[in-house]
């Protein structure tokens, strides 16, 4: 008849296979048809982007009521198995549609169809590239760094490393020398090299181009310019670019000849993405590793207890890095300051006070961390107790003193600071609690000589204002810095001597059960900024954590800077709990305007199908129950084996797309968040 047909998957909900027709003239044109091409073609009224994963001679249509395909991006060659493969996995254990995982994976302009910025991508990219991977000025490793580097250079076929070290170890340059060495032996080789988060990419990135300067490297993240996301991923598709970096996003590139991956801290909570598709970029990351008989790094000081618990016995090989790289560095003393004894003035002990003054009149720096942002967590009215709470959601509005506002992290809504209680008419209203902005006023007040930088979210909201914030502080600009966990991990300041910790107690007592790992984690990276180089005779780099409960298990772990201990208890008691990694889990969320709704159908979800070996406990709400005005509950699905759960979750899935509801909901699989 002389059509072919192709199934072309959509990013759609629910089915996104679909049948088209292969007109003459596309055949005349392109040639036959071939998976992994990225073609434009008709959807209802629209004109979307779809991907051929497959071709035919037949459809179970007749031929008459398919439409056919409009446009081939001709000028891209098609995406490989491999990447179709990881593509399908990964929709089949997060339980998404195919179309939902591989069309989102493609730059923006290319599932556009814009033939003018794809044309000039290409152009750019048809220009010579140097690709001398000969590093310049590199250090000479230590014993455990040439051991490690050695270890994965020999490996052959898939081998998952763990390389656990110390802060300040030389983890990072570990991964260039063996980059290095890798890329030189095997002249078309690649390496992707993922970092949790993006302010962590210019740094690193300035270290790969210091060390390869005739290397062809791209970067991917979110915050990329459209054209540049087009023309970095064409880079690697095109495998021109031996090198790329970037975060989570970069694992579902297509990289064809892809020899090693390595993924900078690895225990890292940013590698889930946390919308549409619910995946792990470490998890897949080594999936894709065995897929592709490579070797795969996931570095830390801090290791999950996922893959800790893998180190131990024996699925991934564990590579210690037990001192730090210079010699002149030392890791800082931790020490415990009890608020009991030595009351806080404004947020600060007079221990931190005094300690922050010595480095001041040393001239070095001081890095002081607390992980909440804006000026107050609350603001409220103590003659009748009003608090601000969000209009929208059942959660605080935080407030941001130096913008005059009032703003919901949860659904970002702005309200102007009130002039009096809304309720009572008082105008003596307090602000309760303390953000890293009330931090940076206190700290300016007290040492009014001071040059005082704060970095979080807020202050970093501009394009190139957080790189522009880290120079500054590199440069020896800033005495003291305010901040997040923006700074907690990843950074080498060279003068910093003296990190204080500002109240951590409140992660001691979540409900949730990661908590206490998350934390150990966080206070372990930022305790690691200090002590990074000798500052000269009297520097003495040191850790002041300000608690009332200073004889804690956690903060003893974190004193002796001794991770594999806390990592030993916190396995036990997960295993006589039957928590992850001992367990696995699968979380159903319900959206509606009203509570009811969420749970009831969450309740029907539960009775749908008999589940052998997969325990559902009762619906619940969330613990921020509202968020714009709409009603979230939650449902957790458990299992002793992986198999079970993945076995039940298959039809589990089909039975709920065929429920009519008007009930929003998604499944996560291996949550972050219970």
């Amino acid at each position: 008849m002389g059509h072919g047909i192709v199934q072309v998957v959509l990013d759609t909900p629910l089915d996104s296979c679909f049948d088209y027709l292969w007109p003459a003239a596309l055949q005349a044109e392109c040639g036959a048809p071939q998976p992994g091409q990225v073609v434009q073609v008709e959807f209802g009224r629209r004109e979307i982007a779809g991907l051929i994963i497959s071709s035919s001679t037949h459809s179970s249509y007749a031929l008459e009521k398919l439409k056919p395909v409009l446009a081939v991006r001709a000028q891209v060659p098609p995406l490989g198995p491999q990447w179709l493969d990881m593509c399908r996995f990964a929709a089949a254990y997060y339980q998404r549609p195919l179309g939902e995982v591989a069309l989102p994976a493609l730059p923006k302009n290319l599932r556009a169809g814009k033939a003018l910025a794809l044309d000039k991508a290409l152009k750019k990219l048809a220009k010579p590239q140097a690709n001398d991977a000969s590093p310049h000025g590199a250090p000479a490793l230590n014993a455990e760094q040439a051991e490690a580097s050695q270890a994965i250079l020999a490996a052959q076929g898939f081998a998952p490393f763990l390389l656990y070290g110390v802060t300040g170890s030389g983890k990072t340059e570990v991964y260039l020398q063996t980059a290095a060495a890798l890329l030189a032996r095997q002249p078309e080789a690649q390496v992707l090299i993922l970092v949790p988060e993006i302010n962590l990419t210019p740094q690193f990135e300035a270290n790969i181009r210091a060390r390869f300067p005739g290397l062809a490297l791209a970067t991917l993240h979110s915050e990329l310019a459209e054209g540049e996301r087009l023309r970095n991923w064409l880079a690697a598709h095109l495998g021109q670019a031996r090198i790329l970096l970037g975060t989570r996003m970069s694992l579902l590139a297509s990289l064809p000849q892809l020899a090693l991956i390595i993924i900078d801290e690895e225990h890292d909570p940013s590698y889930k993405q946390q919308e549409g598709l619910r995946y792990s970029a470490r998890d897949l990351a080594v999936w894709r590793a065995r897929q592709l008989q490579i070797p795969v790094v996931l570095g830390s000081a801090t290791p999950s207890l996922e893959s800790w618990q893998h180190a131990q016995n024996g699925r991934y090989r564990l590579l210690r890095l037990r001192q730090r790289a210079s010699h002149a560095a030392r890791l800082p003393q931790v020490g415990v300051i009890d608020l009991s004894r030595d009351r806080a003035q404004e947020g600060f002990s007079g221990a931190l006070i005094a300690a922050i003054r010595r480095r001041l009149e040393r001239g070095e720096q001081s890095l002081l961390f607390l992980n909440r942002r804006g000026y107050a967590p609350v603001l409220c009215c103590e003659a009748c107790g009003w608090i601000s709470g969000c209009l929208r959601c059942t959660a605080h509005m935080v407030l941001h003193k130096p913008e005059h506002r009032l703003r919901c992290h949860h659904c970002s809504l702005e309200l102007a600071i009130p002039r009096h209680c809304p309720t009572c008419g008082n105008i003596d209203l307090q602000a309760l609690g303390r953000g890293t902005q009330r931090i940076e006023e206190v700290l300016q007040r007290i040492f009014p000589e001071a040059r005082v930088l704060r970095i979080d979210a807020d202050s970093t909201r501009r394009k190139g204002s957080a790189q522009a914030a880290f120079a500054s502080v590199h440069s020896g600009e800033v005495d003291i810095l305010v901040g997040t966990q923006m700074v907690a991990k990843g950074h080498d300041f060279k003068r910093l001597s003296l990190v204080g910790i500002l109240n951590p107690d409140t992660a001691l007592f979540s409900h949730d059960y990661r908590a206490s790992e998350r934390l150990f984690a966080q206070l372990m990276q930022v305790a690691g900024r200090a002590g990074r180089a000798d500052l000269g005779e009297g520097s003495v780099s040191e850790v002041l954590l300000q608690s009332r409960y200073p004889q804690h298990p956690l903060y003893s772990a974190l004193m002796a800077h001794d991770y594999e201990k806390f990592a030993a208890q916190l396995l036990e008691e997960r295993a006589q709990a039957c928590m992850p990694p001992y367990s696995y889990q699968a979380l159903l969320r319900a959206e509606a305007r009203e509570l009811q709704s969420a749970l009831d159908f969450l309740q029907q979800a539960r009775s749908l199908l008999p589940a052998p070996g997969v325990e559902i406990l009762d619906p619940i709400p969330m613990t921020v129950t509202r968020v714009a005005h709409v009603e979230r509950a939650q449902m957790l699905l458990e299992a002793q084996r992986r198999s079970d759960l993945q076995a039940f979750l298959t039809p589990w899935m089909t039975a709920l797309r065929g429920l009519k509801s008007r009930v929003k909901w998604g499944l996560e699989v291996d949550p972050m968040d219970v």
